[in-house]
C-alpha cells in the first residue's frame, strides 16, 4: 500500500496555553508530514506568552494555518470541541503544542486506521527527548482500585495475582511490535475517526485539565468502537511544558477531573461509603501534592 495516495484530509487542533517556541516546532512537525493534511487549527485557551506572535512570525503566509484566539482559558476539553467544530477532514488528529510528530508517523497511524474500520481512535509511540518510551501513549484506565494497587505498591505482587495487582502503567511492559488493542490513549496524540466523533459526540468539557482523555476512550469503547496503540509511530513528548509555572492550579484540576470520572464510570461499583473513601483517597493526596509544591516553592531556587 502506497501511504502517500488515496488518504482523506486530516485536520491537526492544536491547544496552546503559553506553549512558547514548542508550539512553532509541533506546527512544523504537523505541516512536514502530508499533502492530505487539509489544516493545521491552533485553538489558544487565551496564552499570555509569546507563543502566538512567534508563531506569526514563523508561519507568515501559510494558508492551511488558522488561529482561533479565546478571550479567556476555556480549558482542554472546551478548546477540542471548538477545534471540531471548525475542522473540515475526515479525521481529526488532536496534538499537544509540546509534541513534535515523527516522520510519517501521522501517514502510519492513518494506515493502521483504514486498516481496522472498527477502531475510532489511535494513539502513537509518546517519547522522551533520549529516546525512550514516556508515560501514557498506551494506557490502562486507572479505576479506583488500579489506583490504589498503584499508590500502596501492590502491583509488586501482579505477577501472582496479574488480574487482581494488574499495574496500568503498560509503558513498562515490552514494546509490541505491530499495533494493538489498548483501553485508552494519551489526549496529547489521538487521531480519531470524524465518523465515530459523531457517534460518540464531543470531548466532556465538564473537565478543565486531566482525565477528559480517559471519559472519551471509555465513551468511545462503551459505543463500541476499539482504541489502538501503533508502536511504530513515534511522537515526542515535552512533557508539561503549559503546566510548569502553575503546579498547583493544575494538580487541583487534575484531582477534580479524577473525581468526576470516577462518579461518572464507577460510581455503580463503588456506592455509598466506597466511594467517599476513594473521594477521601484523591483529596489527600492533591493534598500531600500542594504541600509539596507549596513548600518547594518557599524554598526558592536552588543555588550551585
Amino acid at each position: 500500500m502506497d501511504l502517500h495516495t488515496d488518504m482523506p484530509s486530516i485536520s491537526v487542533v492544536i491547544v496552546n496555553y503559553n506553549a512558547g517556541q514548542f508550539l512553532t516546532a509541533c506546527i512544523d512537525s504537523a505541516l512536514a508530514q502530508v499533502s492530505q493534511v487539509s489544516e493545521v487549527l491552533v485553538v489558544d485557551n487565551a496564552s499570555t506568552d509569546l507563543s502566538l506572535e512567534l508563531c506569526t512570525e514563523h508561519f507568515p503566509e501559510e494558508p492551511k494555518l488558522k488561529i482561533i484566539r479565546n478571550t479567556t482559558n476555556l480549558g482542554f476539553a472546551a478548546a477540542c470541541n471548538i477545534g471540531i467544530t471548525r475542522a473540515t477532514g475526515a479525521y481529526v488528529l488532536f496534538l499537544n503544542p509540546d509534541c513534535v510528530l515523527g516522520a510519517d508517523s501521522l501517514l502510519r497511524m492513518f494506515q493502521v486506521m483504514e486498516a481496522h474500520p472498527e477502531a475510532g481512535m489511535v494513539g502513537g509511540l509518546l517519547t522522551n527527548e533520549d529516546g525512550t518510551e514516556q508515560a501514557g501513549g498506551r494506557r490502562a484506565v486507572p479505576t479506583p482500585w488500579r489506583s490504589f494497587v498503584r499508590a500502596f505498591g501492590l502491583y509488586r505482587f501482579a505477577e501472582y495475582w496479574p488480574r487482581l495487582f494488574f499495574d496500568f502503567h503498560l509503558h513498562k511492559q515490552a514494546l509490541p511490535d505491530h499495533p494493538v488493542e489498548v483501553e485508552a490513549v494519551s489526549g496529547a496524540l489521538m487521531l480519531v475517526r470524524r465518523e465515530a466523533i459523531e457517534d460518540v459526540g464531543l470531548w466532556d468539557e465538564g473537565y478543565f485539565l486531566h482525565c477528559e482523555d480517559f471519559d472519551w476512550c471509555m465513551r468511545f469503547r462503551q459505543k463500541g468502537w476499539k482504541i489502538l496503540f501503533v508502536p511504530d509511530a513515534p511522537v515526542m513528548h515535552h512533557k508539561g511544558i503549559c503546566s510548569r509555572s502553575r503546579p498547583i492550579f493544575v494538580e487541583w484540576h487534575k484531582h477534580k477531573g479524577m473525581m468526576r470520572f470516577y462518579r461518572k464510570f464507577f460510581r455503580h461499583q463503588y456506592p455509598g461509603v466506597l466511594m467517599w473513601l476513594v473521594a477521601l483517597g484523591v483529596w489527600l493526596r492533591f493534598a500531600a501534592v500542594a504541600l509539596y509544591y507549596s513548600m518547594r516553592h518557599a524554598a526558592g531556587p536552588r543555588r550551585g
